[in-house]
């Protein structure tokens, strides 16, 4: 079954392995093929490793593993028994792995896999984009690169964690003298001693770079642990080729106690972040570092292993893990995007907290807030009505139609007034704010009251918003008519919006995707603010020389204070203005059907029907259907905008599915015995 054909079959590569033939694989082993051929036949027997079929006879008896063995490790043990009972091909295949050690670069594997070249997030995500649409080419000599090739599936790691004692001895016997004739002596640690210092050297430059050093803490930096490293390295080097193992031992204990303080140094740079607002490239760097001084870590045990063969199995088996990772786009956003997301979610808690009532006297300011924006958007909706009348462009009547609700809710905001409907996408990070201890009953039932707040101060919100701009709209359209003898709205207007409005249309659809673009203009102006205090524009409009000497040092001092506290609140509101009128603009162009649905606009736009039409429309049906339609309005524009923000939140904050039952669970006995909580407030 294993006889050997002759070698100039398989040098004139007339002779290919099939995919699950294991005598055409030990066949078509050359040591002397080119490189593209040895690492393709590598490839090839791992691809036998992962889905061939062992043979009829199986393993003898005596090897037979319990059904929890992977399979992969059985077919290992399988080939081993080949091997042994074959030396011709034992020594071919020995022959081929010296000459593999000796060619390719394991240190390049061992420093720089996993890590990305670059020091900022867009170059990881261009390499990830790279590795998944190019294929690779076994045409290299750095492992690094050619590692994916050999173990694509993160499956590969299972077997490797399952290796037995026994079957792990056999293995390094087939490969130990390949690697130490590739060296061209005993020293395998050549390459792990490499990659040490390499990787010391790199965590030496992330410290050293501006964007981070600056933003670590100087007490940590006193002791000078990132200029100590790579020094330490170099003498660790020296002392395990000389042999010397007690100054070995001594100078890896000293070079674990660097990496745990660069480590810390690293941590400091979070603490700086939280305070002073987030970049992904710098989250992206400290995390890189982070995983350096682990790798570091891991090189150093095999290195010092008196038995090294295990502890290398398990630096392998990690590495296939980190090649899985690798290919993976949403793992890097996952991962990176995590403190961004809860700092954007913490700059939106700040304004959320303004919009959350706790007693009587803050539910009447809510309710007195809230009709002062109704009044405004009773004027948006007379505008844009004027809008629609001028006939413009798709593209022109959206982009004026969200100038009219930006310009609307700035004004509300000058004039400290609140739109009920953007609550929910501000006040779910507040909320989530009160989640970073959930441990015991007392902090789930304080979450509970906030919730109630929240429902309250949503419903004062609502009820304020339509208690002014029903009856101001009603009022202008009558004063209108008895003034020049017809409506502001005429009736084929009011007729457009009975059928619209109706529930028995596509209304329940667009109101959900208007609770979208609420959460989205709060995500926008989380991001933005972030991106102001990280910049420290506040301290520049205060203390630039330019700015000083052109508004004076006190207006200065006000403006840097003023936009510090406005810039969340006037992005949230252009930026949702801007995308209620252009978004469903944009997606016409796309042939897409998208509308909005805000709740107090369309009580706006029904009120001018009702104007029009006159009472009697109240005792037709679509007026109802619309009143319907607008009631499953409000309820999605608040539910869907709260429930995003609040998903972002919990996971900006990492809390737990267990916690979250238990959350869950105190509000359903809190509604069964206290309901009235979440309607009205409590006595001051």
């Amino acid at each position: 079954m294993f006889g050997r054909k002759k070698a100039s079959s398989r040098t004139q590569g007339k002779a290919r392995p099939g995919p699950w033939d294991l005598s055409a694989l030990l066949n078509a082993a050359d040591a002397s093929a080119s490189l593209p051929e040895r690492h393709l036949w590598l490839i090839r027997l791992l691809e036998w490793l992962r889905h061939a079929t062992l043979p009829a006879d199986g393993p003898p008896a005596a090897e037979s593993a319990p059904a929890a063995t992977p399979m992969p490790l059985l077919r290992l043990r399988h080939l081993l028994n080949v091997l042994e009972r074959h030396p011709e091909h034992q020594a071919e295949i020995a022959a081929l792995l010296a000459r593999f050690w000796r060619e390719v670069d394991v240190a390049a594997l061992l420093a720089d896999f996993g890590f990305s070249p670059r020091r900022d997030l867009s170059g990881e995500l261009g390499q990830r984009l790279r590795l998944r649409l190019l294929p690779g080419t076994p045409a290299t000599s750095d492992l690094a690169e050619l590692f994916g090739l050999l173990f694509p599936q993160s499956s590969d790691a299972l077997w490797m964690d399952a290796l037995d004692d026994p079957t792990l001895e056999r293995l390094t016997a087939l490969l130990a003298p390949a690697a130490a004739a590739s060296a061209g002596g005993p020293n395998w640690r050549a390459p792990f001693l490499d990659a040490i210092t390499f990787l010391a050297s790199a965590v030496r430059a992330t410290g050293f770079s501006p964007t981070v050093r600056q933003r670590m803490s100087p007490e940590l930096l006193v002791s000078q642990p990132f200029r100590q490293l790579a020094l330490v390295a170099e003498q660790i080097r020296a002392h395990a080729e000389g042999g010397d193992t007690p100054a070995l031992l001594r100078e890896a204990q000293y070079l674990r106690a660097l990496l745990d303080t660069c480590r810390r140094c690293a941590d400091s740079v979070h603490l700086h972040l939280e305070d002073h607002g987030v970049s992904v490239d710098v989250v992206f760097a400290v995390e890189q570092l982070r995983e350096r001084t682990q790798r570091i870590e891991d090189l150093l045990i095999c290195v010092l292993s008196p038995e090294p063969g295990r502890d290398i199995t398990r630096l392998t088996a990690a590495l296939v893990r980190t090649a899985d990772e690798r290919r993976s786009i949403r793992a890097l956003f996952a991962r990176h995007y995590s403190l961004l997301a809860r700092k954007v979610a913490e700059r939106s808690a700040e304004t959320g907290e303004h919009y959350i009532t706790r007693d009587r006297s803050e539910y009447r300011q809510m309710l007195r807030a809230a009709a002062g924006g109704g009044a405004v958007l009773a004027g948006t909706t007379f505008m844009k009505f004027f809008v629609l009348a001028l006939g413009l462009s798709t593209f022109w009547a959206g982009f004026f139609a969200g100038v009219n609700y930006a310009g609307s809710f700035v004004l509300i905001h000058l004039m400290h007034w609140t739109v009920a409907t953007k609550q929910p996408a501000m006040t779910a990070p507040a909320m989530a704010a009160k989640l970073d201890d959930v441990s015991n009953d007392a902090a789930v039932e304080g979450f509970v009251d906030e919730v109630a707040h929240l429902i309250r101060s949503q419903a004062a919100g609502i009820l304020g918003n339509l208690a002014l701009v029903m009856p101001l709209v009603l009022t202008a359209q009558f004063a209108w008519t008895a003034a020049f003898g017809a409506p502001l709205i005429g009736t084929k207007d009011a007729q457009h919006v009975l059928d619209t409005l109706s529930l028995l249309g596509p209304t329940p659809l667009y109101a959900a995707f208007t609770g979208v673009l609420l959460f989205l203009s709060s995500i926008i102006a989380g991001w933005v603010e972030n991106w102001f205090v990280w910049h420290r524009l506040d301290s520049a409009i205060a203390w630039n020389p330019r700015i000083v000497a052109r508004l004076g040092t006190a207006r200065a001092q006000r403006w840097s204070i003023y936009w510090r506290n406005n810039i969340s609140g006037l992005t949230a509101n252009i930026s949702l203005g801007l995308m209620l009128g252009l978004v469903p603009a944009v997606a016409s162009f796309f042939a897409l059907p998208i509308e909005v649905r805000h709740v107090t606009l369309s009580t706006g736009q029904l009120a001018a029907a009702v104007g029009a039409l006159g009472f009697d429309i109240l005792h037709q049906a679509p007026f109802w259907w619309c009143l319907a339609g607008i009631a499953l309005t409000g309820g999605l524009n608040l539910a869907v905008s709260f429930f995003l923000a609040f998903k972002v939140a919990l996971r900006s904050r990492g809390i737990r599915l267990t916690d979250r039952s238990r959350i869950y669970r105190a509000i359903r006995r809190r509604l069964w015995q206290r309901p009235g909580s979440f309607i009205v407030p409590p006595r001051d």
